[in-house]
């Protein structure tokens, strides 16, 4: 696969732009486990490889075990979740999916449950942050750095 453009070279205001907001999300106060965690399982659902093997990798270096990231799309089926996570991945996953899912008062109560309307904002920016690298690393066909016996 070749990348088709580089958006930072391309539109460097945009691009500075989402890494501001993407500081904001670092500090927002939201544990940095739970952050590659959302990360992740969004970029899975949007079949973002660029941005699912940054995110493990991330994951990895904060602490987060193999077994945790390998069963991450199975979250449900799963109880190496805390429920904060499960409120999270349920999150996440209402409000990538959102063309479908329309978040449904179910989701937003759970989330409700463990987190402040402040953290639940916040949540929601991260959301729509990973979204939005998602869609860039996609459409522009990003390539993951891959290691010279792999290729």
């Amino acid at each position: 696969m070749k990348p088709r453009l580089n958006p930072y070279r391309a539109a460097p205001d945009m691009m500075k732009a989402l890494t501001a907001l993407e500081a904001q999300i670092k500090d927002s106060g939201l544990e940095p486990g739970l952050i590659e965690l959302v990360k992740t399982r969004a970029s899975q659902i949007n079949g973002c490889a660029y941005c699912i093997h940054m995110h493990t990798r991330d994951a990895r270096i904060r602490g987060e075990t193999e077994e945790r990231l390998y069963l991450l799309n199975a979250w449900r089926e799963s109880p190496l979740y805390s429920d904060r996570e499960r409120a999270a991945l349920a999150w996440t996953e209402a409000v990538t999916l959102v063309s479908e899912t329309h978040v449904p008062d179910d989701v937003f109560e759970a989330a409700r449950k463990h987190f402040s309307e402040e953290e639940l904002a916040k949540l929601t920016f991260l959301v729509a942050a990973i979204n939005a690298w998602n869609r860039i690393a996609i459409s522009f066909r990003s390539v993951h750095p891959v290691k010279a016996a792999a290729a």
